[in-house]
């Protein structure tokens, strides 16, 4: 197994940073009337799950990093109903969002495992 030495080397920030892709693709896809409002929610809420997981990961307490994935965690929830919202206004079709909602469903395992692996309590 690699030595893990940045966030980077994490499969869980990688597959984040992927998510934060796919949703920049399926947002600019939504009307111009929500570039201020669903649209900026939703491209931050996700981008905070990858930022909160490198963030994490820099911290010096395994504590610290458990805390930043709870916060990511929480970030990824938030972005799970902007997309089931965006489906429900007619913004994305549900074809288009399952990927975007399978990846979110990964992402989340990913990040309780290596929770409860840095900070078993």
């Amino acid at each position: 197994m690699a030595r893990i030495e940045s966030h980077r080397d994490l499969i869980v920030w990688q597959k984040a940073m992927d998510l934060a892709v796919q949703v920049y693709a399926v947002t600019a896809r939504f009307p111009n009337a929500e570039n201020y409002r669903l649209t900026s929610q939703l491209t931050r809420s996700i981008v905070s799950v990858a930022a909160n997981i490198a963030e994490g990961h820099a911290r010096s307490t395994a504590r610290d990093f458990a805390n930043f994935l709870h916060i990511a965690r929480g970030s990824l929830a938030e972005s799970e109903t902007y997309i089931l919202l965006a489906v429900r206004l007619g913004y994305v079709t549900e074809t288009a969002s399952a990927p975007v909602l399978g990846l979110i469903d990964e992402v989340g395992r990913m990040l309780n495992v290596l929770r409860r692996r840095i900070n078993p309590r």
